[in-house]
């Protein structure tokens, strides 16, 4: 079964598979950008690696003395705690590209030991400036009962956007004791307390995380679970809609298999069928053999 990324998981997949680069090379470098929804996705190309990419997208509001109307050249700015991107270039329908410089913020390493965390070294600083993650959300991330101890623990909650009001958002849902690495994997595979709800509204309440992970992992959704119970299979496990969605017993195919006679398979049965490569073509070939 395929899946797609999420976009948190892509932005990971980009900067983990970067290599690590010097730190002059990562001071200066070109860059494209694309607007959408008051966000300016940016990809920064480091000057020595012109091969390699840091994506990630910020608010437009985000951005000093940006101007994303056709023709504009004007200079502009990103500041964030570790430090600050200057941008120079050119737009046009709703595209950018130009250059672009980094420069650290010379107290952060310090200010980030302050609170516990290891200095990050060049390569770290400038990630971090990426991901937006410093001072800032070790400190809410602190107020909510979660600390970040290391370097990679604050780039990954960045990355994924492990924030205070996530935090906050899970403990209602009944999950207060979550550490920072099962937050992060919540975030990757799309654990939210929306879909939370939806499945408590199903009678799915107080799934253990490592289950709710799961279903998020092999799709299984509230919409899944609505269709399969409409096709007759209202009482359904977790474990139950998992395997189903791990062996490719989707909704069509239920109703495939029945309109070929199979109108009293139970939801292992059909689980069977998916693991022994019976489908429609098989049985129609079945059924042609026998006359």
């Amino acid at each position: 079964m395929t899946s797609r990324l999420s976009p948190w998981l892509t932005l990971a997949v980009m900067f983990l598979a970067l290599p690590v680069l010097a730190a002059d090379a990562q001071r200066t470098g070109t860059w494209g950008a694309s607007v959408k929804e008051q966000q300016l996705y940016l990809s920064l190309h480091p000057k020595d690696r012109p091969d390699s990419q840091h994506g990630f997208s910020a608010p437009l509001s985000d951005f000093q003395g940006l101007s994303t109307a056709d023709g504009s050249s004007a200079p502009f700015k990103l500041v964030r705690e570790a430090g600050t991107f200057d941008f120079e270039g050119r737009f046009n329908d709703g595209q950018g590209v130009g250059t672009w410089r980094f420069s650290p913020d010379a107290s952060f390493p310090k200010k980030l030991a302050d609170l516990g965390i290891p200095k990050p070294d060049a390569d770290e600083q400038f990630l971090l400036a990426c991901v937006n993650a410093g001072l800032q959300r070790v400190q809410g991330l602190a107020a909510v009962g979660q600390k970040v101890t290391t370097v990679d623990e604050l780039v990954h909650v960045g990355i994924f956007n492990v924030t205070p009001e996530y935090v906050r958002a899970m403990a209602a849902e009944g999950y207060p004791k979550l550490t920072i690495q099962q937050l992060v994997s919540s975030r990757i595979h799309n654990v939210t307390p929306e879909r939370i709800q939806g499945f408590a509204a199903l009678g799915f309440k107080g799934l253990p995380m490592d289950t709710l992970m799961s279903m998020s992992i092999h799709g299984v959704t509230p919409d899944f679970i609505r269709e399969m119970r409409g096709l007759g299979f209202p009482d359904l496990s977790a474990d139950n809609l998992i395997s189903m969605r791990i062996h490719g017993v989707t909704p069509a195919f239920v109703k495939e298999m029945r309109g070929l006679g199979y109108t009293n398979a139970t939801a292992d049965d059909f689980v069977s069928m998916r693991i022994h490569g019976i489908d429609s073509i098989f049985v129609r070939s079945m059924s042609k053999q026998r006359k």
